[in-house]
């Protein structure tokens, strides 16, 4: 009589398909991460290089090929520009005063003018929001004359209110508040309005707080283009006493008018603390934001 053998049966086949494609998952998870960082690396080796050369001698700065690391560091060149003869604080005190208050006006007005034409229904309303975004088209270098003749005739030429008052209305700012309101529902309003609540107490009890995240994306915004604004301050500031930060880093210059790179690039990295501090403590509140606008 033949001797019947029963072999065990081999692995299930969906077994074995789930750990190949959880191992191919994991493959292409590390090929995006070690790509990411490289790409990352790129981006950074700028800033490494403008630290490096902060902390040079001026001679050194040129040297090919490039130490990385200084030797002799140079830390004279950070107090050099902080407490010396073209000391960059009062500058940096003069932009942190304009960007704080270009900030401020600006989620003030863009917050109210976003709402108004999302929420209040008015006669030729959208007519007037396009119009009003058609004037972003317009190059911002056209405009610098005008706005020198006009604060010159009022009086605000060589002020830090030449520079404060025009940054309070944006174009962006109001689009950006328009595109949070109109994905907010209604009902809230309607409800309010029944219970005899006004149209600012609407405002600003109720769709005011819900957004704070996309009022802190337009204020990190903000506070980069105020802060960063170069052209602006070249035409309508004269005097260096009323100076803003980037108008102060052409100071540090030597004897032929040439520029110094070892305190340029410190009086740079000083110059982008206050902005990485913004960006650090408020990027979750951007990203947000700016998904939960629909801007991408």
């Amino acid at each position: 009589m033949s001797e019947v053998t029963h072999s065990t049966p081999a692995r299930s086949r969906p077994g074995v398909l789930r750990s190949a494609r959880e191992r191919r998952r994991l493959l292409n998870r590390w090929l995006w991460g070690i790509g990411l960082w490289a790409l990352a690396l790129l981006f950074l080796a700028p800033f490494a290089w403008m630290i490096s050369t902060s902390l040079k001698q001026s001679v050194d700065a040129y040297r090919v090929p490039m130490e990385w690391i200084p030797d002799p560091v140079q830390w004279r060149n950070y107090v050099e520009v902080l407490t010396g003869e073209h000391s960059v604080v009062p500058a940096f005190l003069n932009s942190l005063f304009v960007a704080a208050l270009r900030v401020t006006g600006e989620l003030v007005t863009a917050s109210m003018a976003g709402y108004a034409f999302a929420m209040i229904r008015f006669r030729a309303r959208e007519f007037i929001f396009l119009l009003y975004l058609a004037t972003a088209t317009i190059p911002a270098q056209l405009l610098l004359v005008p706005r020198f003749i006009y604060f010159q005739k009022l009086g605000l030429y060589d002020t830090l209110w030449s520079l404060i008052l025009p940054g309070m209305f944006t174009v962006f700012g109001t689009f950006l508040m328009r595109q949070f309101f109109v994905s907010q529902p209604r009902d809230f309003a309607e409800a309010a309005r029944i219970d005899g609540a006004s149209e600012w107490q609407i405002f600003r009890r109720i769709y005011l707080p819900m957004a704070a995240p996309v009022l802190s994306a337009l204020g990190i915004l903000a506070f980069v283009w105020s802060w960063n604004d170069y052209e602006a301050p070249l035409v309508l500031i004269s005097n260096p006493d009323v100076y803003t930060l980037p108008l102060s880093l052409t100071n540090f210059t030597d004897e032929q008018g040439q520029i110094d790179p070892g305190l340029s690039m410190a009086a740079s990295v000083v110059s982008i603390l206050p902005i990485l501090i913004v960006f650090i403590f408020l990027q979750r509140r951007f990203v947000a934001a700016m998904t939960h606008s629909g801007l991408k």
